[in-house]
């Protein structure tokens, strides 16, 4: 059922609840707009809340115009704005990476 029967027991101490949960996907929603306003908009910025074993987490990640994908794992604790600067410098530094590369279609 939905876990609302008598014999349901008591929820664990390590689940996670709706209000966790939201306040992650707060926070998740933050940085990422944080991020995304460092950034032109051919950069696509964007976050995920998982929940795995080791409890609760948030990706973020950014698609530069050019280059490799820059993410990050954390755990809920060590969602802070203070990582924007440091995504959209990341971001911006595989879009430097990647011109200046070399071109070794001609």
């Amino acid at each position: 059922m939905h876990g609302n029967t008598p014999y349901a027991g008591r929820p664990d101490e390590g689940e996670t609840t709706s209000a966790q949960r939201r306040a992650v996907r707060r926070d998740l929603a933050a940085v990422t707009a944080s991020t995304r306003s460092l950034l032109t908009d051919e950069f696509v910025v964007g976050g995920e809340v998982t929940d795995g074993a080791d409890g609760l987490g948030a990706t973020i990640a950014v698609r530069p115009p050019a280059g490799q994908v820059v993410s990050v794992r954390l755990d809920p604790d060590d969602l802070k704005n203070e990582l924007a600067p440091e995504l959209a410098a990341g971001a911006a530094f595989q879009v430097l990476r990647s011109d200046a590369a070399p071109d070794h279609a001609s």
